[in-house]
């Protein structure tokens, strides 16, 4: 596993973390370097952009969800091969769940990992005042451990050399490079639309740009220096990824640009308990493959990719007669939105969808729902249960409304607690996306629903016979 690890913080949202951390992924690709990436918190689109620069899947780690052992699970599971692993932060270093405390925040996930810090502060309009920023952020804990600064923003090499002087001057550790302000380098709007265009290798061109301004103005080797610490080992009861399961049962998996939101665990959780994982494309109006036993239709759809899934006629009569056969099903997100019987665009127009749940979303301009969920199950829902409890998350501009209230789940969230969700008989959906690790019961419970569903196909295939 890598000895150099990494934290990539920002003093508040906006102020160029991943794009610092896209480049610097870059630069150090060019330098010869196994990077992996991970992403603090419950975010999809981020990781995307490590995964494209990197060659390697990105992980999520968070500490409200996952808790510390989990995460330190994931993050030495998935870093093994690695030269260096490198974490990038979510909203300001230190905001998480609640303000009371760090649980959440980047800097939990610092000092879990027990990797150093470089903090991002935007120079903008500032000179000896930066140091004062980064003084407060390495007053309020003594936890964390920031061992550096780049300063973003700044508007020519002489700014920087000042923000530079008064910072190592009054805070002791060393500010390792800038970009500045004028370079053009915003990243593209943030949205779950963007997926597709990294995954379709657009923004390829832009990331090797990154990587060069970061090269011309990053100390590279002081930051593999200030990087390289103790290896970090998972001490835990038992890993999520011990096991080793001769697969059981088939589940099918739709995964393209249009579906592409998943937990990279989930999928490692669902083959380690015995499933082996199938992807179709409803974009490429594949149908469910044969010989599966489940079925996983994941998150995203960005509302470009609507009207061509809605013409996607014979993969969604497949997956309705797979859903109506009994198969045991699971959606979330825009996989939700592809089961109900119609989706209503922001211009207004409305297109069909699979039917299989009956009620309709519309697509609207503004976030209707963000943040954290604590999970309850139903006694109608086949994964979760009454007595079940899980965790995920929102993050979706659109509504849903239905006749039928087969609620599969309840969730509680900033705003309280509300029935979420929809089941029926071996079908769960709705917009929340759930962390598997949260509730490894749901897997299994998965594995035993596909193996009975296996089973009674054969029965009904032989008695025909």
């Amino acid at each position: 596993m890598a000895k150099r690890r990494l934290v990539i913080a920002g003093t508040n949202s906006g102020v160029g973390k991943t794009t610092l951390t896209i480049g610097i992924m870059a630069a150090l690709m060019k330098k010869g370097l196994t990077v992996q990436g991970f992403k603090c918190g419950p975010d999809y689109i981020d990781p995307s952009y490590h995964t494209a620069v990197t060659g390697r899947i990105s992980r999520n780690v968070d500490s409200y969800m996952l808790g510390r052992e989990t995460v330190l699970d994931v993050f030495t599971h998935a870093s093994r091969g690695a030269d260096i692993s490198i974490m990038e932060g979510v909203m300001g270093f230190f905001d998480g769940k609640d303000p009371k405390n760090d649980i959440g925040s980047t800097a939990d996930i610092s000092v879990i990992t027990k990797s150093p810090v470089l903090l991002v502060v935007d120079c903008a309009s500032m000179a000896r005042s930066a140091a004062a920023i980064v003084k407060g952020f390495q007053t309020l804990s003594s936890k964390p451990d920031i061992v550096g600064v780049i300063a973003n923003k700044v508007g020519s090499e002489g700014h920087f050399n000042i923000v530079k002087t008064a910072i190592e001057q009054e805070c002791g550790i060393p500010v390792i490079g800038y970009l500045k302000r004028e370079n053009e380098i915003e990243i593209p709007e943030r949205s779950l639309g963007l997926i597709p265009s990294i995954e379709r290798g657009e923004l390829d061109q832009f990331f090797e740009r990154l990587g060069e301004l970061v090269s011309n103005t990053v100390d590279l080797d002081k930051l593999l220096e200030i990087s390289t610490v103790e290896p970090l080992s998972f001490h835990g009861k038992e890993s999520l990824f011990s096991r080793s399961e001769v697969p059981v049962v088939r589940i099918a998996v739709a995964k393209d640009i249009a579906f592409s939101s998943y937990y990279e665990e989930n999928f490692e959780l669902l083959k380690s308990c015995g499933a082996e994982l199938v992807p179709f494309s409803i974009m490429a109006d594949e149908p469910v493959p044969p010989n599966c036993s489940g079925l996983y239709i994941g998150g995203s759809l960005p509302e470009e990719f609507v009207l061509a899934v809605s013409n996607s006629e014979r993969a969604k009569q497949s997956v309705l007669e797979a859903i109506m056969s009994g198969m045991p099903t699971f959606a979330e997100g825009g996989g939700f939105s592809f089961l109900t019987q119609s989706i209503t665009l922001t211009n207004g127009e409305t297109v069909e969808m699979t039917g299989a749940i009956p009620g309709k979303v519309t697509m609207h301009s503004s976030l209707k729902a963000i943040g954290y969920r604590d999970i309850k199950g139903c006694k109608e829902n086949f994964l979760l249960p009454a007595e079940g409890q899980a965790k995920g998350h929102e993050y979706h501009y659109s509504t849903f409304e239905s006749d039928v209230q087969q609620y599969a789940y309840a969730t509680k969230g900033m705003r309280g607690t509300k029935l979420d969700g929809y089941t029926a008989e071996n079908l769960v959906a709705g917009f929340v996306q759930f962390h598997f690790a949260t509730c490894l019961h749901m897997v299994e419970r998965w594995i035993k629903a596909c193996t009975t569903y296996q089973n009674t196909q054969m029965e009904v295939h032989h008695g025909e016979r």
